[in-house]
């Protein structure tokens, strides 16, 4: 049993079975908050982020969700063993990887799930395929707002961690976004408008 994840929400462990690597998501009590109400929302959040995982697993590469245990607030899912995107990066084809993250973004987006945390060190490279991980944040949703914003976390996350390539590939994953999505282009216009109200927030 190894831990491979710590977030204010959960433990993340590696563990064997049936002579498998899996991964264990186990959601942690919060001593802060009412025993019922914490039980409730452990749940609510367990069962939530299950099915979103299983819905993305369907359109792009993902783990596969094995076992949703809501008694224990815990979600056991594929382990897969490949690289961090963050840590290989500038290493490889990264305007090759761009693309084919922002293809694997529009995807998602056609079927209205949003991932919530779009960070290279949410993305798994593994055999030249990307693999999508950490769906803690991801929920439904139609509204080309949240997919401006899933887009506009993405480009922050690029800026953050490779900022001497980050313009360049989140252009290509743009010009991959466009080609794959059906509403690119209102998605696109209103991302330009979240980026404007972040510049107006940062100039106060």
């Amino acid at each position: 049993m190894e831990i491979i994840g710590r977030g204010a929400e959960a433990i993340i462990r590696k563990e064997k079975k049936n002579d498998a690597d899996i991964v264990v998501k186990r959601r942690i009590k919060k001593s802060y908050r009412i025993d019922e109400i914490d039980e409730e929302l452990r749940k609510l959040r367990t069962r939530k982020e299950a099915k979103v995982l299983d819905a993305i697993n369907q359109v792009i590469p993902s783990p596969k969700l094995l076992k949703v245990d809501e008694k224990e607030n815990l979600i056991e899912m594929e382990f897969i063993d490949g690289q961090k995107i963050r840590d290989v990066f500038e290493k490889e084809d990264y305007i090759a990887l761009s693309k084919q993250v922002g293809m694997q973004i529009a995807k998602i987006h056609k079927k209205n799930l949003i991932h919530g945390d779009l960070t290279t060190s949410n993305f798994i490279l593994k055999d030249d395929r990307i693999y999508f991980i950490d769906f803690g944040l991801s929920f439904h949703s139609t509204k080309v707002e949240d997919k401006a914003v899933d887009l506009h976390l993405l480009k922050q996350a690029l800026e953050s961690k490779h900022y001497t390539v980050w313009k360049e590939c989140f252009e290509a994953a743009l010009n991959s976004y466009t080609i794959e999505s059906d509403e690119a282009d209102a998605v696109l216009k209103r991302l330009e408008q979240v980026e404007k109200r972040g510049r107006h927030k940062e100039k106060k």
